[in-house]
């Protein structure tokens, strides 16, 4: 798969206030950037930009994935992604949020893929309890579990490791590893051990007002 994600001078306020701005950036299949940055320099709103959960003041973001853009708004399956203040529902089983989330996305749930991927997060004894049991570490693994679901070109990663132990953040290794051979992955992070697995560095404290 040809997978190319580039920004093009992207600028983003609320109200008066600037968050970024001149920030550019491009990344093909193999890559990962890292987005790093003092809290509130606008990191996890550069990462919900490039997923089309934000739209940029502006600029823009274009995807293309065999020479063809992709709408981001549109095709939300062609990014995976997952940051510690999505929201699950607690009152469904963790394969039932998984094939919530796929119809929501108008794609057809495949359950034998959704179980495998649940069995590598660590999940397969609880995939059908309700999420309201679950610890916060295993709703973190239920999101790595749909997010990549659909072989993503794309993965957004908003704080990696959060609320997971040593042995999830190895299995988010893996997955970053896996994601270099299909796409591009873009991650935001202060951790050092996690700015290392990147090859391309974003410092958001050089690309805002102050």
């Amino acid at each position: 798969m040809d997978v190319h994600l580039q920004a093009r001078n992207l600028r983003k306020e609320f109200g008066q206030r600037l968050v970024f701005r001149n920030l550019s950036f491009s990344a093909e299949v193999g890559n990962v950037i890292v987005v790093a940055g003092r809290n509130g320099a606008g990191k996890s709103t550069l990462l919900k930009i490039v997923a089309g959960l934000l739209t940029p003041t502006e600029g823009e973001v274009r995807l293309l994935v065999n020479g063809r853009k992709v709408s981001l708004e549109r095709e939300k399956h062609m990014i995976g992604f997952v940051a510690p203040y999505l929201q699950l529902y607690d009152e469904f089983t963790g394969i039932e949020n998984m094939e919530l989330g796929a119809k929501l996305r108008g794609k057809a749930f495949d359950r034998d893929r959704a179980e495998e991927l649940l069995r590598y997060v660590g999940l397969e004894s609880r995939f059908e309890d309700p999420v309201g049991t679950y610890s916060s570490g295993m709703k973190q693994r239920l999101k790595y579990a749909f997010a990549i679901l659909y072989s993503p070109p794309v993965l957004v990663l908003d704080e990696p490791s959060s609320n997971l132990d040593q042995e999830g953040t190895e299995i988010v290794r893996g997955i970053l590893l896996e994601q270099r051979s299909r796409g591009v992955a873009l991650i935001a992070t202060n951790e050092p051990g996690e700015k290392q697995l990147g090859d391309i560095l974003i410092d958001l404290d050089h690309k805002n007002g102050s």
